[in-house]
């Protein structure tokens, strides 16, 4: 058997993925949440200190990562849950195997399409949230927070492929979507509490090297760390930088795990889908 991919059968695959979602005014639909929430938190973002309007792309970037933790995760495991056990739902999983095209290609073809999707929503609705302020900022800032939106879309890519194992590991929809929920739920809200319930266990025998080594094993928390050392002010902000171990910081590395985190369920999926 061949191992070569053929690129038009997935690009077919990723296009009928990219088209339905455009149908159904998903990608429209996600971008207005993220243009609303990004535009409201950079006027209102500092209101706790009684200041209303712009302060400046840190202060706005810090608030929006908590908020995109929550949403961006969210919205990619809704997206991919039913990626496969839908189509077997619905009967036509069947009829695309039955089809000279190999499964690696089904599988890559509908995380491609899911991710554009994804990734275009991501990039409009936070795009379009800071136009209206485009005026207030410099090349330096429209780097910085291009380099915020990139960083959400590999945590949302992520995600995606975490939901995309949940959709081949289900027997059902029912099943895969409360699944997504509780992976969503673990992810975003557990994981942290059970992080600070050990370090309070451990009276602080914790090292800063296994707390920081614990971290990386939530692709959330790296995508908080990415934009945190990111910047001196965000440091400040949040505190972990006498907690990170400084080779822990390194955006290289930091970015290295956010693509394992892609690519290892990706690929899992594909083993248990074979």
């Amino acid at each position: 058997m061949s191992t070569r991919i053929d690129w038009r059968q997935v690009g077919i695959i990723a296009a009928k993925e990219w088209r339905e979602r455009i149908r159904n005014h998903w990608v429209l639909a996600a971008a207005l949440v993220f243009a609303l929430f990004a535009l409201a938190i950079a006027y209102f973002g500092a209101a706790q200190q009684g200041e209303v309007g712009f302060q400046n792309i840190e202060v706005t970037i810090a608030s929006l990562v908590s908020l995109v933790i929550y949403l961006v995760p969210l919205i990619a495991v809704i997206l991919g849950y039913d990626a496969i056990v839908g189509e077997q739902e619905r009967g036509s999983l069947e009829l695309l195997l039955s089809m000279p095209i190999t499964r690696f290609e089904i599988l890559l073809g509908k995380y491609l399409g899911l991710a554009a999707a994804l990734a275009g929503a991501t990039a409009l609705g936070f795009g379009a949230g800071l136009l209206p302020l485009m005026n207030q900022l410099d090349a330096r800032d429209v780097l910085h927070y291009a380099a915020f939106v990139g960083t959400a879309i590999l945590m949302g890519m992520a995600f995606l492929s975490l939901a995309l194992c949940l959709s081949v590991l289900a027997q059902d929809r029912m099943r895969a979507s409360g699944m997504a929920i509780a992976l969503w739920f673990f992810f975003v809200l557990i994981f942290d509490l059970l992080l600070m319930g050990l370090l309070v266990v451990s009276k602080g025998a914790l090292g800063s090297g296994v707390f920081a080594g614990l971290l990386m094993l939530n692709p959330a928390d790296v995508f908080r760390l990415l934009n945190i050392f990111g910047s001196q002010q965000m440091q400040t902000m949040y505190g972990l930088a006498t907690v990170m171990p400084e080779a822990m910081t390194k955006p290289a590395l930091l970015l290295s795990i956010m693509l394992a985190w892609i690519v290892a369920p990706f690929l899992f999926a594909h083993w248990r889908f074979k």
